[in-house]
């Protein structure tokens, strides 16, 4: 039975409050409505519900003011909540919120994963071919986009005090989402300590990563890529290519993986998959997808290797663009993240 353990003016009192609190600690201002205007828009994210499913797992609403839109996470708690812990964000691919097996918690065992593990995790439902970034201009296909003001300004001071945690992060992305989750972590600083990519391509501003964001956001996404960064000889496609920003993970605690496209253990007919994978497009699809993250992970790599950056990458053994792999990825990347933020693995 779902139980409603928050309502949105309770949360919304939480929120002024601790817009007020950021104020004096950061040095922040703080706008806030006209008590004689009441229905002002909000200038601060804010939780808008919370409904627990389980004791450990919980769906939440958010709003954010960026993108004046309340966004539904799923939240997973610690094994022993009795004190502050720190918070893992997962991140899905393309079509998450949209298309069926394209997110975690429908289509791996997260949940089951971090049942005994003493850390928050928190997985954004939506964001749909949106490469969570903020866009120069809202899409008529696939609307306002700013991921990034979101993810790393809105989002970590709600989470922090609901969930009373202890203040340290990391980041874990796949698929469309796996180079985001190095391109927010580049972009943030410190916020977190560790990064996840699993399956990902970093570039974006070579004719090859190009086209493989073309691809998602236009072909599978039918949203117009200019609205995200501007032209492709514009200086957004640089900023955020982070094969040219790989300087700013230094000191971040790195697990990079993908498989070279081959079939592999987990490309058998018959065998259970996520909703929306068939076999044949897992080895054929899956396949030509996987060998092209591949060769961009690779770059990224050596690129990394060549800035003496440490990181742990898995790039040689076979298999495909599928959840499988990401299931066994994330628990190899897990006690990297874990260390990073100084939790049990």
């Amino acid at each position: 039975m779902r139980r409603s353990v928050a309502s949105r003016r309770g949360f919304r009192s939480l929120a002024v409050g601790l817009a007020g609190l950021s104020a004096l600690v950061f040095g922040t201002a703080t706008a806030h409505a006209d008590p004689e205007q009441p229905d002002a828009e909000p200038t601060t994210a804010y939780v808008d519900g919370v409904d627990e499913v389980t004791d450990q797992h919980w769906t939440v609403r958010v709003y954010s003011p960026a993108m004046d839109t309340v966004v539904p996470l799923d939240v997973l708690r610690p094994a022993d909540p009795s004190e502050p812990r720190p918070v893992v964000y997962a991140l899905g691919g393309a079509g998450v919120g949209v298309i069926d097996g394209t997110g975690w918690m429908e289509s791996s065992d997260i949940a089951e994963f971090f049942s005994d593990k003493n850390a928050n995790v928190v997985i954004p439902a939506t964001g749909n071919f949106s490469y969570f970034t903020d866009w120069d201009l809202d899409d008529p296909v696939l609307g306002r986009n700013q991921w990034q003001t979101f993810l790393i300004e809105e989002l970590p001071p709600v989470v922090d005090e609901l969930l009373d945690t202890d203040g340290k992060q990391s980041i874990i992305g796949m698929s469309m989402s796996a180079g985001s989750a190095l391109d927010l972590a580049i972009r943030s600083g410190d916020l977190y300590s560790g990064v996840a990519s699993l399956s990902g391509c970093v570039r974006t501003s070579d004719p090859i990563g190009q086209l493989y964001v073309r691809l998602v956001v236009e072909r599978r996404g039918k949203g117009d890529v200019e609205n995200m960064w501007g032209p492709a000889d514009g200086p957004r496609w640089a900023e955020h290519d982070v094969y040219l920003n790989a300087e700013g993970l230094r000191g971040k605690a790195l697990y990079l993986s993908s498989r070279n496209g081959l079939p592999g253990p987990y490309d058998i007919p018959g065998q259970e998959r996520a909703a929306g994978e068939s076999f044949a497009t897992q080895i054929v699809a899956g396949g030509a997808i996987e060998a092209a993250t591949n060769a961009c992970t690779r770059q990224l790599v050596d690129r990394l290797e060549s800035l003496d950056i440490p990181v742990t990458a898995e790039l040689d053994s076979d298999g495909t663009h599928s959840w499988g792999y990401w299931e066994d990825d994330l628990r190899k990347a897990w006690p990297i993240l874990a260390e990073s933020m100084g939790a049990e693995a």
